[in-house]
């Protein structure tokens, strides 16, 4: 029946009910005694088949409604579902659960890594983050030779300076005014350009000789590798190793960190962060816990779970000479207690604007323990990458990371070639 038909009906039904009445009325003095109870018995007939009239109405509106529309509906519940589960994943992100969880940070690590720029390639990566180094020096050789007569002792005195202002080092800015000399003279270069590009491929040559150091990271075959964080606060030792963390997880790698800096404050929470992020385990304590402590748990975790990686982050008090070395001294007999072999490495964070006072840093913390390798942070922000020459020239310690951006893809593995095609490309003057 449809809305015409119903209405229709309605309306025959009053006028039928209209007539009643005035038939009720007629004979109101003959039945004065029950034309109450008539009246009440009408109503309530009434109200009752005017209220299954309009179920009718409603039912069959709804229904028509609801035909119509379905496709609309469909997808308005389709793009409810799709909101409710962006939803959840938000909450989740926001959420604070156990990072031993595996699971507890998928939805919040998908959405961070959609968020995370594309990777450059190694040479880009290298050209990029070096350009503010490459772009000083470039200058700095400009000076040089703007007033440039011969190649006299006056000339070779600006040359130590502009390499001493370069971050080279003392030492290496001699050592390679010494050796340009005697090239100079062997090669009987007179022109700038000539001079320029024994100058350049000096500083190449310094850096490319052999070494019986390994710039690559040495792992473990057997158990876990255990990789030691140290350096002075403010570095970017936390960040560094949350970056090497997630490297490591795209390689497939099973990660876990310790967060053994228990003095620093905020140190913890930060580590804490970068796990989440990471989607890696880690092993924690209340702030000022003893760090060997947390050593030691993360050691046998590491044992007993079969991970890949044991990252250790650790306190940078370096004002504090003497309570730093029997610190890390006591974290490493822990370790070698557990696993004999470990650490497999002790990288030392150094930041890249600091200059030469990072390799000052590098030779103290070279007494206290031994480094096995050096990560540079924040050579993008720095006009000082010079200061890898002179941490090679004179410590001998490889450069294994370099910070060449902020993003988790930033810091990558220090490869010489780029490196050095990074830091003078365009420099070499066509003859």
């Amino acid at each position: 029946m449809g809305l015409f038909d119903i209405f229709k009906s309605k309306k025959k039904d009053s006028e039928e009910k209209a007539k009643k009445q005035n038939q009720q009325e007629d004979h109101e003095k003959k039945e004065d005694n029950n034309s109450e109870l008539k009246q009440k018995d009408e109503k309530l007939k009434s109200d009752e088949q005017s209220k299954n009239e309009q179920k009718s109405a409603d039912k069959l509106t709804k229904s028509k409604t609801e035909e119509n529309s379905e496709a609309h509906h469909d997808e308005k519940n389709r793009a409810a579902k799709v909101s409710e589960e962006t939803e959840d994943k938000q909450a989740e992100t926001k959420q604070t659960v156990p990072s031993e969880d595996k699971s507890q940070n998928e939805d919040q690590r998908t959405e961070e890594n959609d968020n995370e720029p594309k990777p450059e390639s190694n040479e880009k990566a290298y050209e990029h983050g070096l350009a503010k180094s490459r772009s000083s020096f470039g200058q700095k050789l400009n000076a040089l030779f703007a007033n440039f007569r011969s190649v006299d002792d006056n000339f070779f005195d600006d040359l130590e300076d502009t390499l001493v202002e370069s971050d080279v080092g003392f030492e290496t800015a001699i050592q390679l005014t010494d050796e340009l000399k005697e090239e100079v003279k062997l090669k009987n270069a007179k022109k700038p350009k000539d001079v320029q590009n024994l100058i350049v491929q000096k500083m190449i040559d310094l850096y490319d000789a052999p070494s019986d150091k390994d710039n690559a990271i040495q792992l473990s075959k057997d158990g876990p590798t255990v990789i030691l964080f140290v350096g002075v606060n403010g570095v970017g030792k936390t960040t560094t190793i949350g970056k090497m963390a997630n490297n490591y997880k795209q390689q497939g790698k099973k990660v876990l960190m310790a967060a053994a800096d228990t003095f620093r404050a905020g140190a913890i929470e930060q580590l804490d962060e970068w796990a989440k992020r990471d989607g890696v385990d880690i092993v924690k304590k209340e702030a000022g816990s003893d760090p060997a402590s947390v050593v030691f748990e993360a050691v046998d975790k590491a044992k007993k779970e079969n991970y890949d990686v044991l990252f250790v982050d650790t306190a940078g008090r370096l004002q504090n000479k003497v309570n730093l070395m029997n610190e890390l001294a006591k974290i490493n007999k822990v370790i070698k207690r557990e696993i004999p072999a470990a650490p497999q490495e002790v990288l030392l964070v150094i930041d890249a604007t600091t200059g030469q006072n990072a390799l000052n840093q590098a030779k103290m913390f070279n007494e206290i323990t031994d480094i096995t390798g050096i990560v540079l942070t924040k050579l993008d922000g720095t006009a000082k990458g010079g200061i890898v020459i002179a941490i090679k020239n004179k410590l001998n310690i490889p450069v294994k990371f370099v910070g060449l951006g902020e993003t988790v893809n930033d810091l990558r593995p220090f490869d010489s070639k780029n490196f050095i095609d990074g830091l003078f490309k365009g420099l070499i003057q066509n003859n």
